[in-house]
């Protein structure tokens, strides 16, 4: 067999939240995912260090042949533990490739890999198992995706993990989401003329929603990481429903965005260097 497939992880860049209510997201493929080898075996094996329920759930969806199926992190942070980069997401999407040995195109691939990842986590939105198919930064609205112009996000991680799927449910359960999604779709519109302003936008979206909506999202780590940011002439806000766990920033200039880096890895954060990419390969 020998098959390996690489899928990429993901930043959320604008909209996430309101994308769970059908407004649009940007999002961003970045080079730190999952990367699955098949091998040969006479039953279907699978070794994972992680929780192998998207995985397994997968496979058995595209009716993989037996083989070994080997998961493991691809470009990992050394030192960086579990981070909210769509991991699950991408080892679903690895999965549906390898388990069909790539022969599927990608919008079978999406489809399947979110029904799956949406079943196993309970929720989601599919915008982390769309970046990992196509690739790139894209305008993700209700399942179709848009591609935009490449921008250089700068990440890093705050040094406490967070779980995703209780911070969905609470926002699920607040009742006055309306204007909050208006106001993030806005934001998703403005993001291609002026992306550093856009996330400025969204991040002030995102901490009234979560005081408003009771959920334990934004952090004084987030705090500091903004305040810095907004030094440097950039913006910065938090990635994904997770929160505060992985934030991301966007500067005018390649030396703007650096001088946060430093000054955040100085303040004790741990710098992700991510860089754009092509999807599920």
């Amino acid at each position: 067999m020998g098959l390996r497939v690489l899928a990429p992880g993901k930043v959320v860049l604008v909209g996430e939240f309101a994308v769970l209510d059908g407004a649009p997201a940007v999002v961003a493929a970045v080079d730190r995912g999952v990367v699955c080898r098949v091998e040969h075996a006479g039953a279907l094996a699978i070794e994972t260090a992680e929780d192998d329920r998207f995985v397994r759930r997968a496979l058995e969806a595209v009716r993989a042949p037996p083989a070994r199926y080997v998961f493991a992190d691809s470009n990992p942070v050394p030192g960086g533990g579990k981070l909210g980069l769509g991991g699950s997401a991408a080892a679903t999407v690895a999965a549906v490739v390898a388990g069909t040995g790539g022969r599927w195109a990608p919008a079978d691939v999406q489809r399947i890999a979110q029904e799956v990842h949406a079943e196993v986590q309970g929720s989601g939105s599919g915008v982390d198992v769309a970046a990992s198919v196509y690739g790139g930064v894209l305008r993700y609205e209700a399942g179709a995706v848009t591609r935009l112009e490449a921008v250089a996000p700068s990440v890093v991680f705050t040094g406490v993990s967070a779980e995703t799927a209780p911070r969905i449910a609470r926002y699920l359960a607040w009742p006055d989401r309306e204007a909050f999604v208006r106001e993030m779709r806005a934001a998703v519109d403005a993001f291609p003329a002026d992306p550093v302003r856009a996330l400025r936008e969204a991040g002030t979206l995102l901490r009234s929603m979560a005081h408003e909506a009771g959920i334990p999202y934004w952090t004084p780590a987030i705090d500091t990481l903004v305040r810095l940011a907004e030094e440097h002439g950039g913006a910065a806000k938090p990635s994904g429903a997770g929160g505060g766990d992985v934030v991301v920033a966007l500067f005018p200039d390649a030396d703007r965005s650096g001088a946060w880096e430093r000054a955040a890895t100085s303040a004790g954060f741990l710098l992700i260097p991510v860089k754009i990419t092509e999807g599920v390969s």
